[in-house]
C-alpha cells in the first residue's frame, strides 16, 4: 500500500511538471511566421538584373533579353535612398579619390606649332633691266650673301648694241639734228645705262657688248631663277633676295583656337633646332582669312634676327597662356577625370561622409570652356563641395548596378522589362549601325517571304558588316556598349549561318531581333519610325518580337503559314 502511494506521487509530480513546462515554453511560431513573411516580402520586392547588361531591370527571375544570361538579384541594401554609399576600404581598393572644389584663376594654355618664315616686307625680287642672253653669273647658288651694288650677272644684249650704234650715228649729226641725239641718249637711260657709261661710249666710239646687272638691295639670295646662257626679257626676275635680319615666326591657329588668341597676346616658344633656348614675343598680326585647304589661320610674331640664329622653315613650338577669369573674378575649375559626359549632359559625383561610410550624390553640372586637362564649371558646384576626381566611372557603374539613378540611367523604370539606356552618338557614327539595321529589315522580309536563299546571303552580309565595326572607332563608353551588342549579334548570325533550312534559321531570329531592338533604342537609330511587333506563338509559345519599317503585321517566324499572326507592340520614334 505504501509502495502504491509512492508511485502515484511520482506520476503526479511528472504530470504537473510537464504541464508547467508546456505552459512556460516560449512559442516560435510567431517568429517563424514573421521570418517567412519577411522573406516573402523581400522576394516580392526583389529586382533582377543582368551582370553584363545592368540596364535590364525585371521584377522576376529569368534570362537577359539581350544576351540570354541568367538574371541575378539586385542588391537591396538602402534602396530607399537614391544615394550610393561605400566604405573607405572599398574606395581604396577601387582607387577612388576625391578633391575639394575651390575658386581660382582660370588659365587656358594653348599650344601652337609654326615655322620661321621670311619677312615679306624685306623680300626683294631682283630683275634685269636689259633684255638679252646671260653671259656670266657672279652668284651661282642660293644662300649666298650679296651687297647693294654688287654685280650679279653680265648680259649680252643685241638690242642694246643697236641702241649704242644709233647713239654714235646721232652724235655725228647732232649739230643739225640735236633732238635725235638727245632721244638716242634718253633711250639708253631707259635701260638704266648711266651718263658715265654713255660718255664712255661716245669717247671710245665703240658699243659696249656686255652690261652688268647690279644688286639693288643687301641680303641673302633665297632663290636663283636663271642659269648661264638663258635668254631674259626686260623686267624678268633673276634672283629673290631677302634681308634675314628680321624674320617672322608664323604659328598655325585652328578655327577652334581663334577666340583664345588676340593681337598683342604674349607667346613663349622654342625652336626645335636650337634646343635649350626659349624665346618670347608678342603676336603682332592674325591672318583675317582661313586657308580653305588646311582650315587654319596664321598668327605672326616678328623677331629681330641680327645674329642669324633663325633660318626660314625652322619648326617652332609655342605656348599662349590666357587668364580667362580676369584679374577681379575667379572660377571653379575641376579636372576632366571628374566629369562624366553623355553628349547631352555632364555630371559629377559629390561625396558626403556618413559615419564610417562615404555617400555619393549624382550632380548635374554645366561646363564652360575646356582648359587643357580641366573644365570651368559655370553651374552646379559651389566652393567647398567634395567631388570624385578619379574613379568617377567606377562609382557610376556601382551606382547603376545598385539600381539607383546614374549617368547612364538618370531615371530607372523598374516596371519596364526592356529598359535600355540611351547613348548619344554622332550622325556619322549612326550611319555605321543604320547600315546593319537596313540589312536586318531586308533579312526579315526574306523570312516573311520564305526565301531561304536570300536570307542566307543577307545573314552573311550582316555578319561582315557587324565584324567591320570596331569599338576603337568610338569613345570608351560607346565602344564598351557596342562590344557587348557585337558579340551577341555575331553569335546569332553565326548560328543562323549554319542553318540547313529556313525553319532552323527562324529559331535564332528571336534572339537576333531582341539584340537589334536593344541596339536601336540604345543608339537612338530613329531617323524614321520603326515598329516593334510581337508574335505570341514564337519560341514555343513564349512569344518573340521583331522590328519592322511598317506597322502592318507580316510574321517572319512563320511566313506564309501564319502571315498575319501578331500584333503591334510599340512604336520607336
Amino acid at each position: 500500500m505504501e509502495n502504491k502511494k509512492i508511485i502515484l506521487i511520482v506520476i503526479a509530480t511528472l504530470i504537473i511538471g510537464a504541464g508547467i513546462g508546456w505552459v512556460l515554453k516560449p512559442s516560435n511560431s510567431n517568429s517563424e511566421d514573421k521570418e517567412i513573411h519577411d522573406h516573402l516580402g523581400e522576394t516580392a520586392d526583389q529586382i533582377w538584373t543582368c551582370s553584363m547588361h545592368p540596364q535590364i531591370r525585371q521584377s522576376e527571375p529569368g534570362n537577359c533579353p539581350i544576351c540570354g544570361m541568367e538574371l541575378i538579384p539586385l542588391k537591396s541594401d538602402n534602396l530607399e535612398s537614391e544615394n550610393y554609399t561605400m566604405s573607405e576600404d572599398a574606395m581604396k581598393l577601387a582607387n577612388i579619390t576625391t578633391m575639394t572644389v575651390g575658386k581660382g584663376s582660370a588659365n587656358k594654355e594653348l599650344r601652337l606649332n609654326g615655322k620661321v618664315q621670311v619677312d615679306e616686307r624685306n623680300a626683294y625680287s631682283q630683275s634685269t633691266h636689259i633684255p638679252g642672253r646671260i653671259e656670266q653669273l657672279s652668284i651661282n647658288f642660293t644662300g649666298e650673301k650679296v651687297s647693294r651694288g654688287q654685280i650679279l650677272a653680265t648680259v649680252y644684249s643685241p638690242q642694246l648694241v643697236t641702241a649704242q650704234e644709233e647713239l654714235l650715228q646721232a652724235e655725228s649729226i647732232k649739230e643739225s639734228q640735236p633732238e635725235l641725239f638727245a632721244a638716242a641718249k634718253e633711250k639708253l637711260r631707259n635701260w638704266k645705262i648711266g651718263d658715265s657709261q654713255i660718255n664712255r661710249i661716245l669717247s671710245t666710239g665703240k658699243a659696249i657688248q656686255r652690261f652688268p646687272i647690279s644688286a639693288d638691295v643687301n641680303g641673302i639670295v633665297t632663290e636663283k631663277m636663271v642659269d648661264l646662257g638663258d635668254y631674259v626679257e626686260r623686267g624678268m626676275p633673276i634672283y629673290e633676295i631677302s634681308d634675314l635680319s628680321k624674320v617672322w615666326v608664323l604659328f598655325d591657329l585652328y578655327e577652334s583656337d581663334l577666340n583664345w588668341v588676340k593681337e598683342g597676346s604674349k607667346i613663349t616658344y622654342t625652336i626645335n633646332s636650337i634646343p635649350g633656348e626659349t624665346f618670347e614675343g608678342k603676336i603682332s598680326f592674325i591672318d583675317p582669312l582661313i586657308n580653305s585647304q588646311t582650315r587654319v589661320a596664321s598668327a605672326r610674331v616678328e623677331v629681330n634676327n641680327k645674329e642669324g640664329k633663325l633660318k626660314p622653315e625652322m619648326f617652332a613650338s609655342g605656348v599662349v597662356v590666357n587668364d580667362i577669369s580676369g584679374k577681379e573674378t575667379q572660377e571653379i575649375v575641376i579636372p576632366k577625370s571628374a566629369v562624366l559626359w553623355t553628349g547631352k549632359r555632364s555630371v559629377v559625383y559629390i561625396k558626403e561622409t556618413l559615419g564610417d561610410r562615404a555617400e555619393f550624390i549624382l550632380r548635374e553640372v554645366v561646363l564652360g570652356p575646356a582648359l587643357g586637362d580641366s573644365y570651368i564649371v559655370t553651374e552646379g558646384l559651389l566652393a567647398g563641395d567634395e567631388i570624385v576626381s578619379n574613379g568617377t566611372f567606377t562609382v557610376d557603374a556601382s551606382v547603376q548596378l545598385s539600381g539607383r539613378p546614374s549617368m547612364m540611367n538618370p531615371k530607372i523604370d523598374t516596371e519596364k522589362e526592356d529598359a535600355f539606356i540611351e547613348v548619344a552618338i554622332s550622325e556619322k557614327e549612326k550611319q555605321k549601325f543604320e547600315a546593319v539595321l537596313s540589312n536586318y529589315l531586308k533579312f526579315k522580309d526574306a523570312l516573311v517571304e520564305d526565301d531561304f536563299s536570300s536570307a542566307k546571303k543577307l545573314n552573311t552580309k550582316m555578319g561582315e558588316q557587324i565584324k567591320s565595326i570596331n569599338k576603337s572607332q568610338f569613345n570608351s563608353q560607346v565602344g564598351k556598349i557596342w562590344e557587348s551588342f557585337q558579340k551577341e549579334l555575331l553569335a546569332s548570325t553565326n548560328t543562323m549561318a549554319s542553318a540547313k533550312d529556313i525553319k532552323e534559321m527562324r529559331n535564332s531570329f528571336d534572339e537576333f531581333s531582341e539584340t537589334m531592338i536593344g541596339m536601336v533604342k540604345t543608339f537612338q537609330l530613329t531617323n524614321k519610325e520603326l515598329y516593334v511587333l510581337h508574335c505570341p506563338m514564337a519560341d514555343n509559345n513564349k512569344g518573340a518580337d521583331w522590328l519592322s519599317a511598317s506597322s502592318e503585321v507580316k510574321n517572319p517566324f512563320y511566313g506564309s503559314a501564319m502571315l498575319t499572326c501578331g500584333e503591334l507592340k510599340t512604336t520607336i520614334k
